[in-house]
């Protein structure tokens, strides 16, 4: 079986220039919006869906994401992930702005970021190949887009991503689902299904 390069590690999340020492226990002190279930995961043909936890912040495993560059590590900030017995797990983390404004810019910051960020990885890693596929917008509240990105080694790892970016007033979700293989077999219609579910859950 392949193994999982860093270019194509599935749910590392990044923070750009912010502190997120503080990020926990400020989000803790007000109420999380609402997040995804187990049962809202695309269905694994082999494993059931496990959800951790809601907790404040952006998650402890920052690893640097070069597609979700732009997600802030803002002090009302939530993180649930989502795990199978085998390959696959997902992530949602959504970020409440100070007003709808604040929300559109970090919406429109992710959806640029999501979709440079095939060009990104070749340029950091000459022996990975990157393709992303835009699978376009839902209408739910404010808005989503679905995005799909496979990443490939030069000694045949293989990863995708199905990620999503939705808006919910000045609420934004970003959806994370990996795991090994390729666009070809990634869930797309079920979790277009999820990123809808996410968004409405917002309220």
């Amino acid at each position: 079986m392949p193994k999982r390069t860093g270019a194509g590690a599935l749910l590392a999340v990044t923070v750009t220039g912010l502190a997120v020492a503080l990020a926990g226990p400020a989000a803790a002190a007000q109420k999380a919006p609402g997040f995804l279930a187990a049962k809202d995961l695309p269905p694994h043909p082999s494993s059931s869906w496990t959800a951790g936890k809601v907790t404040g912040g952006i998650p402890d495993d920052v690893d640097g994401d070069t597609c979700l560059r732009a997600l802030p590590g803002h002090e009302y900030t939530w993180h649930r992930d989502f795990r199978t017995d085998l390959d696959t797990g997902a992530r949602q983390i959504t970020v409440v702005l100070p007003d709808t404004r604040s929300a559109k810019q970090l919406t429109s910051w992710l959806n640029k970021d999501i979709k440079s960020c095939p060009a990104r990885i070749e340029q950091q890693d000459p022996d990975v190949e990157a393709v992303g596929k835009d699978f376009g917008k839902l209408v739910v509240e404010e808005g989503a887009h679905v995005y799909g990105v496979h990443t490939e080694t030069s000694y045949g790892a293989s990863d995708v991503r199905l990620l999503s970016v939705g808006r919910d007033g000045r609420t934004v979700t970003v959806v994370n689902w990996g795991q090994m293989g390729d666009l070809e077999g990634a869930p797309v219609k079920a979790f277009e299904k999820t990123t809808v579910k996410a968004v409405n859950k917002l309220h």
